[in-house]
């Protein structure tokens, strides 16, 4: 039996053609029948902007099946931070949920049902707050279902409900307040994890970073809600490179991974509890929470070269030098 995608899809673009070309081609064959394209405006002290930005639109434009086109593009380079924000912000004022892509992350054609299915599924469960097409653990299994749930955020390739885009919190407006709480330890599990994230939401807050995704996804500790991931591999991102405005350097993990199909019927879980083993893979081998252990422990094993660096002591040296540093800068 053939099935059919009721799900309006959300697709950001910006400046370049070759790869908006690509996902727009699974697009195609996923016929969605509402699609909102969202690009930011050229930039000025790019003398090549304005040519790339004006064909990656007309290439997303050809839509040749029985579909709404919206479009929304902004008259002023805002960033990608802005601009997708503000982007999707338009997206939820017209519908109650969509699939949302960027111009580098490419689907695999099952991952429209996917995210389809699921967002009817748990329409009304507050607790689930996105679908994501991220797996990065490549064929190693953590669930025996068709999907799993996670604390933590895959945005390349995803799909969400008004309900909860509604939360995100730009300002981290909360985040001072939640700062000294156990939140982080509390929804991590370890405390070089929440250390780890501390550090990075400070810069969040401080706006020494701004990335709207890192925003998302301590809306969604906030909220205490969960995401959905698939339990096998549904975007590549081929976005990494010197023309990215993030992803320049390329990251075995993440880059170019490969895609791999999802059957149907799903196998729906059970319980709606989160996936510790797929949440320590994603702290250890995606974000690197541990990196610090691990550069301490290098040290370590240089000056003592006979010297067993276990994760115990790893984790007391790297406690004593946040310690450490934190008593120099009172």
């Amino acid at each position: 039996m053939s099935w059919t995608l009721k799900t309006p899809v959300a697709l950001l673009i910006y400046n370049r053609p070759d790869k908006a070309k690509r996902i727009f081609d699974q697009i195609a064959k996923a016929r969605p029948p509402k699609l909102f394209l969202i690009s930011d405006a050229p930039r000025a002290d790019r003398s090549d902007d304005a040519d790339k930005v004006r064909l990656t639109r007309s290439i997303v434009e050809q839509v040749d099946w029985d579909c709404e086109v919206l479009t929304n593009y902004s008259d002023v380079h805002l960033g990608m931070n802005n601009r997708t924000v503000s982007g999707l912000n338009w997206v939820f004022e017209n519908v109650e949920q969509t699939i949302i892509l960027e111009d580098d992350c490419l689907p695999h054609q099952t991952f429209f049902r996917f995210c389809s299915e699921l967002l009817e599924k748990y329409r009304e469960e507050k607790s689930v707050k996105m679908v994501s097409g991220n797996n990065f653990m490549r064929k190693r299994k953590v669930t025996r279902y068709s999907y799993f749930f996670s604390n933590y955020t895959g945005t390349w390739g995803w799909a969400t409900w008004r309900r909860a885009w509604q939360y995100l919190d730009l300002d981290m407006s909360v985040w001072l307040t939640l700062r000294s709480t156990s939140l982080l330890e509390d929804i991590l599990g370890k405390k070089t994890y929440a250390r780890y994230w501390r550090h990075v939401l400070d810069n969040v807050a401080a706006r020494r970073i701004e990335s709207w995704d890192l925003n998302w996804l301590f809306t969604l500790w906030t909220q205490n809600g969960l995401s959905i991931s698939p339990s096998t591999n549904l975007i590549s991102n081929i976005g990494f490179g010197p023309d990215a405005t993030n992803l320049v350097r390329l990251d075995p993990i993440t880059a170019n991974a490969p895609t791999y199909e999802m059957t149907f019927p799903l196998e729906h879980p059970p319980c709606m509890v989160r996936n510790v083993e797929a949440d320590e893979f994603t702290s250890q081998y995606v974000f690197k929470c541990d990196r610090w252990i691990n550069y301490i422990a290098g040290v370590v094993r240089q000056v003592f070269p006979s010297m067993t660096m276990n994760r115990e002591l790893a984790t007391r040296l790297h406690a004593k030098s946040i310690e450490s540093s934190e008593s120099e800068g009172k």
